[in-house]
């Protein structure tokens, strides 16, 4: 049996395909009883309008680029459980895209995106996490950005207007650096994270600022950035502990390193917290089933996707939106952290 189209329903309705069009999609006024016999219609044939024909007079896709760093850390998906959420409200479906951390297929990405046509982008990690990213990748990313509506989720590009959401990463690491010295510690350490990384040296510069304000005493070489996986939290965590003098408090770059560095601690006889207290960042799922309970700080994953695509949307709409939207993180106390 052959499927019915939007012609057919315009043709036994005797009206245009544009009067159907705009029942179908509610964009401008219908006369009453003309809407109902195409509402008829709709239902008697069971008619779903074709995506790409509706793309097509709508000039839209009703997709969503979406560009992630690493799948397998578990605060992205977190991130677009928010962002199918909110894209799920107004129709529309996105597309995915797992660069594994690797420049050249966000490049590839982006230009598949271009060619699919998608309706806006929002790109995470990699490039936009850069302290000092190459020219030819910004400028990239900038021209792309003209042609179609791009949210940059939790980074940036120095010296562009392109449109930030992000949680505020410097007021989370206070909050934890603050905890820890509220209950009692003075002896402080910092693990993980890539120092070319934005996110790493802006939770360091965080770190010492804090301490610094609060009149404790920094030790350099307590300060052991390295990467974010529960490896490099782990080996950081040992050399710590095969120093002479070591903190009685640890603050990680996220909920990885964190458990990383709290698995070492364990396995070398130590009890988490008595011994030493951890806090991590992210609050990623496992943060609450781990044991001990992962006291973090929470960016708020969910929330940080929905607003990523509610402000996408507002683009799309030629609305004017800020140049940055901030999240407040929150700190999560659980069982990892307690007075010294």
């Amino acid at each position: 049996m052959r499927q019915v189209t939007i012609y057919d329903i315009a043709k036994e309705a005797n009206v245009s395909i544009s009067t159907v069009s705009r029942v179908l999609n509610d964009t401008a006024p219908v006369k009453g009883s003309t809407r109902a016999k195409i509402e008829e219609l709709i239902q008697k044939y069971n008619f779903q309008p074709n995506a790409m024909a509706r793309g097509l007079l709508k000039n839209e896709t009703g997709i969503i680029g979406v560009i992630v760093p690493d799948l397998t850390n578990p605060f992205f998906p977190e991130v677009l459980a928010g962002v199918e959420h909110e894209a799920m409200q107004s129709g529309h479906t996105f597309l995915l895209s797992n660069t594994i951390g690797d420049y050249a297929k966000e490049s590839e990405y982006l230009s598949i995106m271009r060619e699919k046509r998608v309706d806006g982008i929002i790109f995470m990690g990699g490039r936009i996490n850069l302290k000092h990213c190459e020219e030819h990748l910004a400028q990239e990313l900038v021209q792309c950005a003209s042609v179609i509506p791009t949210v940059l989720v939790n980074g940036g590009l120095r010296g562009t207007d392109l449109i930030r959401v992000a949680t505020d990463e410097s007021a989370g690491t206070a909050l934890a650096v603050q905890h820890l010295i509220d209950l009692g510690h003075t002896e402080i350490g910092f693990i993980g994270g890539e120092i070319h990384m934005t996110t790493t040296s802006n939770k360091l510069r965080v770190f010492r600022k804090t301490l610094k304000d609060k009149g404790q005493k920094i030790r350099e070489e307590w300060l052991l950035p390295d990467s974010f996986s529960i490896d490099s939290g782990k080996n950081q965590m040992l050399k710590l502990l095969a120093m002479k003098e070591r903190p009685t408090a640890v603050f990680c770059v996220n909920d990885y390193t964190a458990i990383g560095a709290i698995k070492a601690a364990t396995e070398a006889g130590l009890t988490i917290p008595d011994d030493m207290s951890v806090v991590g960042f992210d609050d990623i799922p496992l943060a609450h089933h781990f044991i001990p309970e992962l006291t973090t700080v929470s960016q708020q994953a969910h929330e940080l996707g929905k607003t990523a695509v509610k402000v996408l949307k507002a683009m799309m709409n030629k609305e004017k939106v800020k140049k940055l939207t901030s999240l407040e993180p929150q700190l999560i106390i659980r069982q990892s952290s307690r007075r010294k």
